[in-house]
């Protein structure tokens, strides 16, 4: 199939969901670099939004997928057999979790690992309130959107779930409005879709103490955050706090579709009954997936990327500036620039990109671009990569 038939069908046969596509037609991927099919390098910023933490291609995860594939891929639905990927998988990743985060049902996405934890909320609360936060983004699906704390990307789908309370996030205030009829607090310790937004730790733990005394369920989403993208292998550990369900997902699979909901095995039992398959899914936990994601969790963990992340965070506030650029934030290998408005901001991304580097704006905050690369990028390819962002900013803004 030719190049030409390649963008004529991408337009015809697949689901538009933005007007204007990034458009990039890849032939390859490795490391922090993508290749077009011209063979252009792009240096990809924002790492798949953060699914590639260890990179694009890494042997290691292409070893195990080739490995998996020639013993067996789907054979029946989530649960039922015993599969040594879902396994293996689930004991290593609880091997670096709490003595109370050691049942993991794996998922699809992080949207779905979202849903499951609501439901497994509901169940075990007895109660159907929800507490989220305001600029929340927990996923797209319909549960997932009522939580979401934008109203403009909810509007078009209501009527969404009911009993969902949207506070504001790091209000103390705010913490007060929670009460014995909710079920679960679910929150990002770290805001993706705001322009990377953390959480003051005082405030994280008065939640976690208002969750303690009146029975809720905290649920911390680390979707994003997790797999070492703040500095250590989860965010919750620089919190001092122990979630009730962690979600994860992105980086989980090392390249291919995978979630998860963890909580104690005592909770996640409610799903095994009243009704039996509480929850159920037919390719979550695929074996080929588990064994990818199991695989990258051992590259990242034997690596010493994660203990590097510091460093490269301040190599960045340190050099990533411009007079352009109104405001930073950010937390570990993960930072947003915001501009005087949406458009500088959209033709800075645009300029990074004639310049080979791979960025994007945020759901909430289209007057920001994503600084989100491979945790592996080395500090000469980091420095390479400033200096272009730089001078795509003096480029945009110059036309």
């Amino acid at each position: 199939m030719s190049r030409i038939n390649n963008r004529q069908y991408f337009f015809q046969h697949l689901a538009q969901t933005s007007d204007k596509p990034i458009g990039i037609e890849v032939a390859s991927a490795k490391g922090v670099y993508i290749h077009d099919v011209d063979g252009k390098a792009f240096m990809d910023m924002i790492a798949g939004f953060s699914v590639c933490n260890i990179g694009h291609s890494h042997p290691a995860v292409i070893k195990a997928i080739q490995a998996q594939t020639e013993k067996y891929m789907h054979v029946i639905v989530y649960g039922e057999f015993v599969q040594a990927p879902q396994v293996h998988y689930a004991k290593y990743l609880t091997s670096f979790l709490p003595d109370a985060l050691q049942s993991v049902y794996f998922t699809n996405s992080g949207a779905e690992a979202a849903e499951g934890a609501m439901k497994l909320a509901k169940r075990v609360s007895g109660r159907t309130k929800m507490v989220a936060f305001k600029g929340a983004y927990h996923g797209s699906t319909q549960g997932a959107l009522s939580v979401m704390g934008d109203e403009y990307f909810k509007n078009a789908f209501r009527p969404l779930l009911p009993d969902i309370l949207h506070l504001r996030y790091n209000h103390f205030e705010d913490i007060e409005l929670i009460d014995d009829t909710v079920a679960c607090v679910l929150v990002e310790l770290v805001q993706a879709e705001t322009g990377v937004t953390p959480a003051h730790k005082e405030w994280v733990i008065a939640l976690r103490k208002k969750c303690d005394a009146l029975c809720i369920l905290l649920i911390v989403d680390e979707i994003q955050s997790g797999f070492g993208r703040t500095g250590t292998l989860f965010a919750f550990e620089q919190y001092e706090i122990v979630p009730d369900v962690l979600l994860v997902g992105k980086a989980l699979g090392g390249g291919l579709p995978l979630g998860a909901f963890i909580a104690s095995t005592k909770m996640m039992s409610v799903l095994t009954e009243n009704p039996v398959l509480g929850h159920i899914t037919t390719f979550g936990g695929n074996p080929v997936c588990c064994a990818a994601g199991h695989a990258a969790l051992e590259v990242l963990t034997n690596s010493g990327w994660i203990a590097e992340v510091k460093d490269k965070e301040k190599y960045l506030v340190d050099n990533l500036y411009h007079p352009a650029v109104l405001h930073r934030n950010y937390k570990g290998l993960w930072m947003s620039l915001q501009f005087e408005s949406e458009t500088v901001a959209k033709k800075v991304a645009a300029a990074c990109i004639e310049n080979g580097i791979i960025t994007d704006w945020f759901l909430f905050a289209e007057d920001r671009i994503r600084i989100a690369p491979p945790l592996c990028i080395t500090m000469e390819e980091l420095k390479l990569a400033v200096e272009k962002i730089i001078a795509s900013i003096q480029h945009a803004i110059k036309k």
